[in-house]
């Protein structure tokens, strides 16, 4: 196979992309409502109480999210440091889903699955992206 020749796989690449674009968003969004409605969240707990600050949440998705955007933005257009950001992220992601295993252990393998394969796609067929633009 030489360099310029596309394969299916450039599709798990957009489809990569995609979601990272959409979760972006609401993300971004979250983190935005956050900041704007800056109540605390108290959960109780068997030990005690647990006081979570919203609007520190807010703004660390906030960020994430644009974060998220602008990779998505330049995944699509093929770059080579949007494929290692966008890889970093997924793969941080994974690890927080092995966290969420014992408490949704359906929903964290089925991310995990999609992790796995959007590490897949943007490793080996990444290039793919600039050679089919």
């Amino acid at each position: 196979m030489s360099d310029t020749e596309v394969t299916g796989w450039v599709g798990w690449v957009w489809f990569a992309a995609f979601i990272l674009l959409v979760a972006g968003v609401f993300d971004a969004i979250k983190g935005f409502f956050a900041i704007l409605m800056p109540d605390s969240g108290y959960f109780l707990t068997p030990e005690g109480a647990l006081v979570v600050d919203v609007q520190g949440w807010g703004w660390w998705h906030l960020i994430s999210g644009i974060l998220l955007v602008l990779v998505a933005a330049a995944l699509f257009a093929g770059q080579t440091w949007a494929r290692v950001v966008a890889l970093i992220l997924v793969v941080l992601n994974a690890i927080g889903q092995l966290f969420l295993l014992p408490v949704a252990p359906v929903w964290a393998l089925i991310v995990l699955t999609l992790d796995v394969l959007i590490i897949y796609a943007i490793t080996v067929h990444g290039r793919e992206m600039r050679a089919r633009m």
